[in-house]
């Protein structure tokens, strides 16, 4: 078919058709082949427009009047309605000739299920609702409706994609697919009415369904009835399929694609690899069914509408810094966990995140049908698998146990897990049932919630409840097992193994209604219509989010200290405690988006007190700003407040506190994150702490030198879109590129060469970052004299606890924390000198490394006046060592004596500053110098019989294994192990081909370890020769200079 369908038209067509070139509708994918009988109607897929039946060339002349709209019809005399699709409308045009066709209509419609115009139901630009399509005169312009009203009860089953068309349905709640059957059939149409598409290519044009703008607006101002919370969890346990269900509830995707479409995967090689990179935000809005519901919700409220603001973040480790900037903008986190996998490496990394920002959690268990089908569990060994992970789950809370937070931990009784498939689209917690039970049987529903898990169990010969699980020596059936899994059990039995007779009675008693059509299906298909009807998934997690998850007036009680950097008890600190809306400004930034705008981002954050609206003028603080000092801070007007949705945005006037949003136009004054505030007193709120570091790098340059500037404007887009990757440029010249991990370094580095600075690059090998530190303390005190030998400085280096190094990177030590609190805890905890822990000058490199500067003087003068230039050439010396010019760790420098000129010209910056970075380096070499390297935790899963394989690859490259242990009820092994992150490259590949694909790892950052191998002053020795390569690539002397540049003799 020509791609404006013009040929087609001269062929086929008996009328003459209006047509517009397919520009007009871009985003809409490829046509569809025609199936059926005949050439006579046209062929479209992924509905560009949507012709049924035919008209008769009267009722056409009142088509072509239409405005903008495209049509096509085919030649038979047979009467239907046109619907068409274009950008944000859809119209339903029909004759005004009443008469005739009225009743031609009318019977056309009881033989072929087809939905009458009156019926019918179409989207209107902004969402509102408004009354049904009525019959209208010639020159009225047609209606347009909201399509969140119900369809015509006539649904019929949708055809296989076979049948030349794409079918789906509109996105109502029933979400119903239409096929007429019967005698009209049209040629080439296999019968009846075709129902309006809404493709996953049309989500750019998409306007939001069940609520408008202005809905979500009107709830904003209602703190209490809003959820913030992220969907957190392993890779591949189902985070973006669940999120599904709940954007399908919302009307945003048809019933049909849930589960499927991956709605939240904006990004091409996201659907394609099918992982979630980025984080992406979306605002739902739900409606609590029941109003006794209200009741059970903490914080009472009278308003039974909710804001759901809803982030799907990525579970793949080498992405856990956008995790940890959805986290910090939300306040309840959905955990999903896999029923056959389990708790794994990174559940643990990103739950450990989720309690170290104070959010609470909820949990669900994925993937039950798997448990089902594949592994054919039975009843007690589902319900042994549930306990098994709810354990673990609470095991990992238990251990970061916070008092501000209280017991977070999950019980299934309660109603904060539920179990369930996001794939099938269903779900259920205990609570559901608790309360279907209750109604049945007239009894308390509480009571039974807590008879519904654990050891109790209902005797039906004495009619009583017991904990007993034997009576007169027979087994009784567990509650949970006989309540809860057995109705889904007969459900699954009876639809695979097709007992047809069974189906009808079982659908019965459980009250779900199907349409003739479903009821044609069998299988998979059938199974998952019946499960979807039977148990909602938006249903659950709705219900779990709205009773357990808190509001932002709840949360921002207990998360304000832990979010606010200065006192607890300033005007700021108390607006974000009580979340008010009239109070100043405290919005933090998080993360940037980009926009389509390229070298553009939004940026993306939540208010936590006041309100921002557009034109507003704020103060941008980065992360480096000090209250009363200008470094770090820019006062500019916001652009433009939007409300993020997924795949696209909308404009809103202005924000209240504790609601999620993005700005437009602050992007150029902020890196990262940051915090925007009106209050010229307010202290920032506290930089996220990000559980990943960018130890893999890689140098970048351009195959085409002219290109330079584009490679330099690339980089810095690249360094603002992802929250964890580092660029900078090295002393010999080289763009270096450093990432989490070899996917996230491929995922950026594809990004820097495709979309941000779209130039074909050069890229080198990847390479490790090490960190240089010493074994010893300094053999002598080293001495530095400055350059006009009136000033001198001793020093000595020594090695840093490794739990102090992890304190200071895990922000449990900080540099911004209470002197007096900071030195109890280094003398409590570390056993450090209390004098000594008072007298820390500062942290480094970055002012926030695991390196400490000790002042250990005595009664000297002019000390405090050269105190910043001895700092300044601490960072200097800390950022690049001397070994290897690699950033230094786990090191504490000692000043034990310093001379100074009386005169102050004479000990200046100029003269200190070079000095102090000798000294230091002269007191490091002096103290057994050594590299380390960093190491990766992986998890690996394997079958057993494929272990072998693992131990092989592991020793080849210095990795050893430490843990492993069998996943009860599975044929799974759980394999720890420490590797080496400079041997993990193809690790993955190697190991796939080792156990015949049948492993899969997941690889994160642990620790760092001392390179073994001799010393690096020695380049014939194994670190010697890591050393030597370094200094050459960097393009520095490749001799590690000796000590004698650095220490001066008195």
């Amino acid at each position: 078919m020509s791609s404006h369908g013009e040929a087609d038209h001269e062929r086929n067509f008996d009328y003459p058709c209006r047509f517009t070139p397919p520009s007009k509708f871009q985003g809409f994918g490829e046509r569809g082949r025609g199936g059926g009988r005949g050439d006579k109607v046209m062929r479209r897929g992924r509905g560009d427009y949507y012709c049924a039946l035919g008209y008769n060339s009267h009722e056409l002349d009142d088509l072509v009047s239409l405005p903008d709209a495209q049509y096509c019809t085919p030649s038979s005399r047979e009467e239907a309605n046109v619907t068409v699709l274009r950008g944000e409308h859809r119209y339903s045009q029909q004759s005004a000739d009443m008469s005739d066709n009225a009743r031609k209509r009318e019977e056309l419609q009881e033989s072929t299920g087809f939905v009458h115009p009156d019926r019918m139901t179409l989207v209107s630009p902004v969402g509102k609702l408004q009354s049904p399509a009525r019959p209208h005169a010639r020159n009225e312009p047609p209606l347009i409706v909201d399509i969140n009203q119900k369809q015509s009860p006539s649904a019929k089953k949708a055809p296989s994609a076979t049948d030349g068309h794409q079918w789906a349905n509109i996105g109502n709640n029933n979400s119903r697919n239409d096929r007429g059957r019967g005698s009209g059939r049209a040629k080439g149409c296999r019968g009846g009415k075709w129902n309006n598409y809404r493709g996953e290519e049309q989500y750019n044009t998409a306007k939001m369904v069940n609520f408008t703008v202005e809905e979500i607006r009107g709830l904003m101002d209602d703190p209490k009835n809003i959820r913030n919370m992220s969907v957190i969890a392993h890779v591949d346990h189902g985070k973006s399929t669940l999120t599904d269900s709940l954007v399908q509830r919302a009307g945003i995707i048809s019933a049909a694609k849930a589960g499927e479409a991956r709605f939240t995967d904006t990004r091409a090689d996201e659907q394609e690899r099918g992982v979630t990179i980025k984080s992406t935000a979306i605002s739902l809005y739900a409606t609590l069914k029941d109003e006794e519901d209200l009741k059970d919700i903490p914080v009472p409220t009278t308003k039974n509408d909710f804001l759901i603001n809803l982030i799907d973040s990525p579970g793949h480790v080498d992405f856990s810094s956008e995790v940890t900037a959805a986290l910090r903008v939300t306040d309840g986190a959905l955990v999903v966990v896999d029923t056959i996998e389990g708790v794994c490496v990174q559940t643990e990394t990103v739950l450990r995140q989720a309690l170290g920002e104070r959010i609470k959690p909820v949990v669900i268990i994925n993937k039950v049908d798997r448990a089902l089908l594949e592994l054919q569990l039975s009843k007690e060994d589902l319900y042994q698998n549930f306990s098994r992970v709810i354990e673990s789950v609470n095991v990992v809370i238990a251990t970061y146990y916070d008092k501000a937070l209280g017991d977070v931990q999950v019980y299934p009784e309660k109603g904060t897990i539920a179990f369930g498939s996001g794939l099938h689209g269903w779900a259920f917690t205990i609570r559901q049932f608790a309360t279907r039970y209750a109604k049945k049987f007239g009894v308390d529903k509480n009571k039974m919630m807590e008879r519904l898990w654990g050891d109790s169990f209902f005797n039906p010969k004495t009619k009583k409840w017991t904990k007993v699980g034997t009576h007169e020596g027979k087994t009784l059936e567990r509650a949970f097992n006989q309540f809860i899994l057995d109705p889904i059990f007969r459900i699954f039995q009876a639809v695979m193994n097709f007992k047809t007779d069974e189906i009808p009675t079982l659908l019965e008693k459980l009250e779900i209604k199907l349409t003739s059509d479903e009821k044609d299906l069998e299988g998979k298909q059938l199974l998952k219509v019946v499960m979807r009807k039977f148990l909602p998934a938006a249903d659950a997690l709705l219900e779990m989010m709205i009773l357990h998850l808190p509001s932002p007036v709840t949360a921002q009680r207990y998360r304000m200290e832990t979010l606010y950097e200065g006192p607890h008890d300033d005007v700021n600190a108390i607006g974000i405690r009580d979340c008010d809306h009239n109070g100043p400004l405290m919005l933090y930034v998080s993360k940037m988006v980009p926009t389509s705008d390229k070298g553009r981002f939004y940026a993306f954050g939540r208010v936590f007190s006041g309100t921002v609206r557009s034109g507003l003028k704020v103060r941008i603080q980065g992360p480096n700003y000090q209250p009363g000092k200008k470094e770090d801070l820019f006062i500019k007007a916001i652009q433009r407040t939007i409300l993020m949705m997924g795949r696209f945005v909308e404009p809103i006037d202005n924000v209240p506190a504790g609601n999620i949003l993005g700005l437009v136009g602050v992007d150029q004054f902020l890196l990262k994150s940051g915090t925007l505030t009106t209050n010229e007193t307010a202290h920032n709120l506290k930089v996220m702490k990000f559980s990943v570091s960018p130890v893999v790098q890689r140098s970048v340059e351009v195959k085409n030198a002219q290109d330079l500037p584009k490679l330099v404007e690339g980089l810095k887009r690249l360094s603002k879109s992802d929250p964890c990757v580092l660029t900078y440029i090295s002393p010999s010249g080289e763009h270096v590129v450093a990432g989490a991990g070899e996917l996230h370094l491929e995922i950026c580095l594809k990004d820097l060469e495709e979309d941000h600075a779209g130039v074909p690059l050069r890229i080198s090998d990847p390479v490790v970052q090490y960190r240089e530190t010493v074994n010893a303390t300094s053999s002598i005190t080293a001495l530095s004299k400055s350059p006009n030998k009136h000033n001198r400085l001793y020093l000595t280096a020594q090695p840093l606890d490794e739990a102090v190094s992890l304190a200071i990177e895990s922000g449990k030590i900080a540099p911004r924390d209470d002197i007096k609190q900071r030195a109890r805890i280094l003398a409590d905890e570390h056993g450090w000198d209390v004098t000594d822990a008072r007298k820390i000058w500062c942290f480094g490199p970055d002012t926030t490394g695991a390196n400490l500067l000790v002042d250990q003087t005595k009664a000297v003068q002019y000390l405090s006046e050269i105190k910043d230039s001895v700092v300044s050439g601490f960072q200097w010396a800390t950022k690049e060592g001397p070994i290897a010019e690699e950033p230094m760790r786990s090191i504490r420098f000692n000043i034990m004596d310093v001379t100074l000129h009386a005169d102050a010209i004479h000990r200046g910056g100029g003269q200190i500053i070079p000095t102090a970075r000798r000294v230091l380096y002269a007191a490091t070499l002096l103290a057994e110098p050594t590299l380390l390297e960093p190491v990766y935790l992986v998890e690996i899963q394997v079958p057993e019989q494929a272990m072998g394989g693992i131990y092989g690859v592991l020793t080849r490259r210095r990795g050893h294994v430490f843990e492993e242990n069998q996943r009860v009820g599975t044929p799974l092994f759980n394999v720890k192990a420490y590797l080496p992150v400079n041997e993990s490259f193809g690790f993955t590949a190697d190991l796939r081909a080792a156990t015949g694909g049948q492993a899969f790892p997941q690889q994160v950052f642990d620790h760092w370890q001392h390179l073994t191998g001799g010393s690096p002053l020695d380049a014939t020795t194994l670190v010697g020769k890591i050393v030597f390569d370094m200094r050459k690539r960097k393009g520095i002397k490749t001799e590690v200079p000796d000590v004698s540049n650095y220490y001066d003799k008195l």
